[in-house]
């Protein structure tokens, strides 16, 4: 009992420290990812935090899952480097014993998994296809940033403008290129200024400026130089969740319209608790570590395991979503391939006579010590036999 609390309470803090360190590096490249778009015109930066907390929403059951796993990986590796195996094992426990004190912080683990996977997940993939769809949908003179060209969303326009004062209103030195077919006109003006009128159509009034209109490649452009201009600007009234990606999609509603899609969709939703279980549960028996060897090579190996099974799972919903195999032979197969290699692997360590089994390691230690503390005849007769 006393050692299952201590067990629990060094899963607890290696889940924590991992987890801590993953979400900061996560968190991190989801700000310079989303920046980055923010700076190129594709979000607003008002979104940028929004954008940030949806993401991680999005990313936290790949976190918990990787969490979950390197925390049983280190902890059994642990338990190796510093011989309490040996000691767990003399006192007449096995392998087997490990499952329950896992399974207490394990199982809280996968039904968070599961309610982010199923419910979290796609809400935080709706909100953030709403707020970049509200931005792409807004007004051309709201997309225009000071000396940057911005596309109108008609994509028939291009704006520029080297500053704006008095709330974004009053623009100076205006840039307008409009195509029209092979018509190209351009105009530019000193200032510009964007009013309203009753119908609640907004217009960009230039003054004190110039049009050019022709057909390029010919000479035949006309010029016009005016005080004041009024252009319409498109208003375009958004039409959110028009076109809602599968992966936004609650559960309910894949459920509710069965095709290869929403079934693919679902194949990764389900998988994701499951595999964050089977994980665990090989982490137990992969922990194993030479106590004399380094343990580094328990972590590699747990990370590449990790990488495959969830390349694995991606393989599977990418079949399904082709068409290539249904949904009910898609799911299983390869978690059921898992369950018998985990099944396997504890078989193999449960085996005394394995030669890096604690026990035959423990007798093989009390052997050398003996022949080393042997006279020298008596150690060589040891090792002829």
């Amino acid at each position: 009992m006393i050692f299952r609390r201590s067990l629990q309470r060094e899963l607890a803090s290696a889940a924590g420290a991992t987890f801590t360190v993953l979400f900061s590096i996560l968190v991190t490249w989801t700000l310079i990812a989303i920046l980055g778009r923010a700076a190129g015109g594709k979000v607003a930066s008002g979104d940028v935090l929004a954008l940030i907390v949806f993401r991680s929403a999005e990313l936290l059951p790949i976190i918990l899952i990787l969490t979950s796993f390197i925390a049983v990986v280190a902890t059994v590796t642990r338990s190796y480097r510093d011989s309490e195996m040996v000691v767990w094992f003399a006192s007449g426990q096995s392998l087997v014993a490990w499952i329950r004190p896992v399974l207490t912080l394990g199982l809280p683990m996968v039904a968070l998994v599961a309610t982010l996977s199923l419910v979290v997940t796609p809400w935080a993939k709706m909100k953030s296809a709403e707020f970049v769809e509200r931005f792409q949908k807004r007004e051309d003179l709201q997309r225009v940033a000071p000396g940057q060209f911005r596309e109108s969303s008609s994509n028939d326009r291009v704006f520029f403008v080297e500053r704006s004062t008095e709330g974004a209103t009053v623009v100076q030195n205006v840039f307008v290129n409009s195509v029209d077919g092979n018509n190209h006109s351009v105009v530019v003006a000193k200032q510009g200024v964007i009013e309203t009128d009753a119908k609640g159509g907004q217009f960009l009034v230039l003054s004190n400026g110039r049009r050019y209109e022709g057909v390029p490649g010919q000479a035949d452009f006309q010029t016009m130089e005016f005080e004041r201009y009024s252009m319409r600007v498109a208003t375009q009234v958004p039409v959110l969740g028009a076109d809602v990606p599968v992966a936004a999609l609650s559960t309910p509603v894949l459920l509710a319209a069965p095709n290869r899609f929403s079934e693919a969709e679902l194949l990764q939703r389900i998988a994701a608790p499951i595999t964050c279980l089977v994980l665990m549960l090989l982490a137990i028996p992969l922990g194993f570590v030479n106590p004399r060897a380094g343990s580094s090579a328990n972590m590699i190996l747990a990370l590449l395991i990790f990488f495959t099974y969830n390349n694995l799972v991606r393989l599977s919903e990418a079949s399904v979503k082709q068409g290539k195999i249904s949904f009910a032979m898609g799911w299983w197969p390869l978690h059921l391939a898992a369950i018998l290699v985990v099944l396997a692997l504890f078989a193999w360590r449960l085996n005394v006579n394995h030669r890096y089994h604690p026990l035959v390691m423990l007798g093989a230690f009390k052997r050398r010590r003996l022949l080393n503390k042997a006279p020298l005849a008596a150690r060589e007769e040891a090792r002829a036999e």
